[in-house]
């Protein structure tokens, strides 16, 4: 949950600065935040969730 939640606030960070930025505009961002949004609720989200955990997993184990 910890990590969901950190993720999940890093890229609403990320969509802010790229759209304050004019890198991306309104209407392509909500097409990203719904595409996001539905993909949630597929049969992929358990592996997207599951790929997530290990790269996370991984990191922590970094030494750096």
């Amino acid at each position: 949950m910890a990590i969901s939640l950190s993720v999940v606030l890093l890229l609403a960070v990320v969509l802010v600065v790229l759209i304050r930025g004019g890198s991306l505009k309104g209407g392509p961002a909500v097409v990203a935040i719904l595409f996001g949004f539905f993909l949630a609720s597929t049969g992929m989200a358990d592996d997207i969730q599951r790929f997530l955990n290990s790269i996370a997993s991984t990191l922590n184990s970094i030494n750096f």
